[in-house]
């Protein structure tokens, strides 16, 4: 038999990996000391040994529970059958390392042990390797670190879960410190989406803090997403929304294609050339010119009178009070007025609707009302980012390199030195 102060029961029952075993009757008390330390018995989560040979199998006490003992059982066992259901979970040499898996399984009467923390080590191993990050200590025993493997965590799909307090947040926190020191992981580069800002104050001073509405007293960089830089079906979805029928989605395809050829025309750009480009090409181009354009095109009225046609000379803008022609302004989002039709014989002035052949009225509206909003700026107006296209220019544009840093806002430059983006 091995260690007394570490037995716990025999197994009377095996399925698979998974064990039924039978308390001793020497472990009641529900807790025992090994090495001066005190473990307690049959708890949930704990870890049990089966000697077998030159191998311990090593498994996870996942249920406790007593059995019924029958009427003429209950003076030879006052005390009844306390069971444990124990789930394998691998093996190691007698003098080795743990590995998972299981190459053997125990039988019937084989004896059941408790996990020391000179056992635990084993499982867990000590590695002094820079890709094992420290999370905490394991449960069982406090002098033994948990570590994270972090090419296994950054290789695959994770996440950190569990219950509110339960320190996901503290958790996964402790990961991205480690990662973020530079001594350790000099190419790390990671990007946190931080939506309650939590991180962002944390790693407030090795973080790149991006922001909407930043404050830069308060080492935050403004957050900007440029418009042009999502592809077609992303652009329409925040803009102009959806279209009654194809005819108006593929004419906005072909207007957004003639405005970013406008673009690589006045500023070429390299690798990009008219027969390579796409709808869907990361090319500035100004939508307050396109929708400005769309609302003129759209909802234009004109003078009618002696048969003349519908051209831009002859477009009936109202007048303000100071006597000029509400024309608009692109840059604004400040459509145009039209004087209402009228058509009247005995009026000699004729104003007559002009012709379109798209059906947008309400996805033009929409999108002017969101072009006015300033906390769309992010998005529509971002920053020098806003590109140049047409007659719509923004007053620092950026040109072709527009991803240059060099063409970042000096003012209050990005710092590349830190590993960590907090969004």
């Amino acid at each position: 038999m091995q260690n007394k102060s570490t037995y716990l029961g025999t197994i009377q029952n095996v399925s698979g990996t998974t064990l039924s075993v039978t308390l001793a009757n020497e472990s009641l008390s529900g807790l025992t000391y090994v090495d001066g330390e005190g473990y307690r018995i049959g708890q949930i989560g704990s870890f049990v040994k089966i000697p077998i040979g030159y191998i311990d199998l090593f498994g996870i006490v996942t249920q406790v529970g007593a059995s019924a003992v029958p009427e003429n059982q209950l003076m030879k066992q006052p005390y009844g059958n306390r069971w444990l259901t124990i789930q394998l979970i691998g093996e190691g040499q007698r003098t080795g390392k743990f590995e998972r898996g299981i190459s053997q399984y125990p039988t019937i009467g084989d004896e059941v042990h408790l996990v020391s923390e000179s056992d635990l080590r084993r499982i867990y191993g000590q590695p002094d390797k820079p890709y094992f990050v420290r999370v905490g200590h394991i449960a069982g025993a406090e002098s033994i670190s948990a570590l994270v493997d972090v090419n296994k965590l950054i290789t695959r799909h994770s996440a950190v879960v569990g219950t509110t307090g339960a320190g996901k947040s503290t958790t996964v926190a402790g990961i991205l410190s480690a990662l973020s020191d530079s001594k350790n992981y000099p190419s790390a580069r990671i990007i946190i989406l931080d939506i309650h800002g939590e991180y962002g104050q944390a790693f407030r001073g090795r973080a790149n803090i991006f922001k909407v509405n930043a404050d830069k007293n308060n080492q935050e960089t403004e957050l900007y997403i440029p418009y042009w830089a999502l592809n077609f079906d992303e652009l329409m979805q925040i803009s102009f929304g959806d279209f009654a029928n194809e005819k108006d989605r593929s004419a906005l395809i072909e207007r957004l294609i003639f405005q970013k050829e406008n673009t690589i025309t006045k500023y070429p750009k390299k690798g990009v050339t008219k027969e390579t480009l796409s709808v869907d090409s990361p090319i500035p181009f100004s939508l307050n010119q396109l929708w400005f354009d769309l609302w003129n095109e759209t909802f234009f009225t004109y003078y009618s009178d002696h048969g003349k046609k519908p051209t831009k000379e002859n477009w009936a803008y109202e007048i303000n009070d100071k006597n000029e022609e509400m024309v608009g302004d692109a840059v604004k989002a400040i459509p145009p007025r039209f004087k209402p039709v009228k058509d009247v014989a005995a009026d000699p002035e004729k104003i007559n609707y002009g012709k379109s052949t798209l059906n947008i009225r309400g996805q033009l509206e929409t999108l002017g009302s969101k072009l006015r909003i300033p906390r769309y700026d992010f998005l529509f107006h971002p920053g020098q980012y806003t590109g140049k296209s047409g007659q719509c220019d923004h007053p620092n544009p950026v040109e072709v390199d527009h991803l240059n840093p060099e063409q970042t806002d000096q003012a209050n430059p990005v710092q590349t030195d830190h590993p960590l983006i907090c969004i």
